[in-house]
């Protein structure tokens, strides 16, 4: 009888004490571990932190609780000849299940405070960025150095409509990514344009509404280079599918660079607009005027008038 109730006392605990330890597994095997992606940046770091907390917690009550339980089961069974005690109330009893689990709602609630205001604090920003979302692109604006630009989906119809083989970055590849500098603390200003959409990078712990009229705050540090991606999270019309998120996290001198080559860029397309002629500017024009109502399943493809040393 006692090995039954242990193997039944440790079947029941085994998926809790498994979700505990899937900690340790690696940001490669994200795909398939069980417990949540610890992420990159302070912000991420903040809500595994409390997210472990409290999956500790739980699961200290948990072994408590299910331990006393089948304890009592085995313990005080009928085969023993055990009686049950008859009673209406105990007030020692009823204070302490009253009391202890305040008292750990107290001790929880110390560092799940700590760990929100370290994510609503966007204050002393090294760098601004605005972001809208357009039906169905983002456009990101970095404030106070005359840079912005539209990140699309970069995928082509031909994969999307199954004519092709699907690349590698299936729907998880833009035209231009958001790209930001390692060590320096980047506020992002969300809004939308039309609708309802949602600018979400899950290895940044960053999720806000883009509400048209309205600016959200979040922010980002990291100090690990790579391409993170995520994506619109509101449903936000027939090309919602189709509206990735890319961030790219450089060094910083490899980011000044970009960002120079960036400004000197903008700083050419009218010179370069002028001699390209009225064809290119046309097409600028139409291009600019569909993206904004044309999902990418039916949007008209660049090929039209080729113009790849403008991009």
């Amino acid at each position: 009888m006692l090995k039954r109730a242990q193997a039944l006392f440790l079947g029941l605990l085994s998926p809790v004490i498994a979700v505990a330890m899937a900690g340790n597994v690696s940001a490669e095997s994200a795909t398939r571990q069980l417990n949540m992606p610890q992420g990159v940046t302070e912000v991420s770091q903040a809500a595994y932190d409390i997210h472990m907390i409290m999956m500790w917690i739980c699961t200290v009550i948990g072994i408590a609780v299910f331990g006393f339980m089948f304890y009592v089961m085995y313990a005080h069974r009928k085969s023993r000849g055990a009686v049950a005690a008859n009673f209406h109330e105990n007030h020692v009893v009823e204070l302490i299940w009253t009391i202890v689990p305040a008292l750990i709602l107290i001790v929880m609630a110390i560092p799940a405070t700590t760990a929100l205001l370290k994510v609503y604090d966007t204050e002393n920003a090294d760098i601004d960025i605005k972001v809208t979302g357009y039906q169905w692109k983002w456009q990101y604006e970095y404030i106070g150095e005359g840079v912005k630009y539209m990140s699309e989906l970069r995928t082509s119809q031909d994969e999307i409509y199954g004519r092709a083989p699907k690349g590698e970055h299936y729907l998880r590849e833009v035209t231009e990514p958001l790209v930001i500098p390692t060590g320096k603390k980047v506020r992002f200003l969300i809004t939308g344009n039309d609708v309802i959409h949602s600018w979400w990078v899950p290895d940044f712990g960053v999720k806000r509404d883009a509400v048209p009229g309205l600016f959200t705050a979040a922010w980002a540090k990291t100090d690990v280079p790579g391409t993170y991606v995520g994506e619109c999270t509101e449903l936000c019309g027939i090309g919602h599918a189709f509206m990735p998120v890319v961030v790219e996290v450089k060094e910083e001198a490899e980011y000044n660079e970009w960002l120079a080559g960036k400004k000197q860029k903008l700083l050419n397309m009218p010179r370069l607009l002028a001699k390209s002629g009225p064809l290119t500017s046309l097409w600028f024009a139409v291009k600019k005027s569909m993206s904004v109502h044309v999902p990418p399943v039916t949007r008209a493809t660049a090929t039209v008038f080729p113009v790849s040393s403008l991009r």
